[in-house]
């Protein structure tokens, strides 16, 4: 997360709103959480406002939501954050914001999901063709080998630091997944951002998706890594049974190389929280180790 943070405030939203959309300036607003990327604002009952605070690449991400989430929503079985205005960049505030649906739920670094056949059909419904002008990832979905640079500096500096004891088994499961075959399929749309907080959980199961910010098209192996640090123990095989059509041997060795990649960038954003640093989260912190628990145990299956 960078320093350039923006000053909002309910008072900066409502002259926006008043601005630009008048007819939603008097509802009820309180600050919903502070992303990565944006900050969200709750908007009455069923409405959210969301601002880019801390990253000038969040600027384009809302507006590539705002261009495909409608189109891909309607086809999901679970709620998401659908784009339902668009804010211009203005004199108070330089830069494009959104308001959306208001996706009701509790991330799952906080509640956990345990009922992974049902979080493997939502998916399953994300994961379809997608059109020769679907966005590209960025430096996610593409040949895993890619990352190498990324994942000895995660690796070095996570070892460097106490996070991991195993260093070598954690390398393993990376290396046995680069050396898988490449995706041979169509590109497909996914979500991109799988991290527990980007996922919304009720009575153990998934209630919603939010922050799309990441849609792309590309390999499904980067989405269904996901499977290792969002459910329990044990689950992960379930996930991957469960969804359709069921991925073949190469594409979950490529899963798990993606999954040791995520749970590496994760120990690294709870290790700044602990510490206090900007940006950081404790609590991704006890995913990330249960994910390179159960890949590093699992290096030989």
């Amino acid at each position: 997360m960078t320093a350039e943070e923006t000053d909002i405030t309910e008072d900066l939203i409502r002259h926006l709103l008043r601005e630009q959309h008048p007819d939603l300036a008097d509802r009820p607003l309180k600050l919903g959480a502070l992303g990565w990327d944006n900050q969200v604002w709750r908007l009455g009952d069923d409405l959210a406002v969301r601002l880019p605070w801390a990253t000038q690449s969040a600027d384009a991400l809302l507006r590539k939501e705002h261009v495909w989430l409608p189109l891909l929503a309607p086809d999901l079985p679970l709620q998401v954050p659908v784009p339902q205005r668009l804010g211009e960049p203005s004199e108070r505030f330089a830069r494009p914001w959104l308001v959306t649906t208001w996706v009701p739920g509790e991330p799952a670094d906080r509640a956990p999901a345990t009922r992974p056949a049902e979080a493997a059909g939502t998916l399953a419904a994300l994961h379809r063709p997608a059109p020769d002008e679907a966005p590209a990832g960025r430096q996610r979905g593409g040949p895993l080998a890619a990352t190498a640079e990324s994942f000895a500096q995660g690796l070095a500096s996570a070892t460097e630091l106490g996070l991991i004891r195993e260093p070598d088994a954690v390398r393993a499961v990376w290396e046995d997944a680069v050396a898988a075959p490449d995706w041979a399929g169509p590109r497909l749309w996914l979500h991109g951002d799988l991290h527990p907080a980007n996922i919304l959980t009720r009575n153990g199961t998934f209630c919603g998706v939010i922050d799309f910010g990441d849609l792309f098209a590309g390999d499904p192996a980067f989405d269904l890594a996901a499977a290792w640090i969002l459910l329990p123990d044990g689950a992960a095989d379930l996930f991957h049974e469960t969804y359709r059509p069921s991925p073949d041997a190469a594409t979950l060795r490529r899963a798990r190389g993606w999954a040791v990649l995520r749970a590496l960038s994760c120990l690294h954003i709870a290790d700044a929280g602990v510490h206090g640093r900007p940006g950081g989260k404790p609590t991704w912190g006890p995913p990330a180790h249960a994910a390179l628990r159960r890949l590093t145990a699992t290096a030989h299956q």
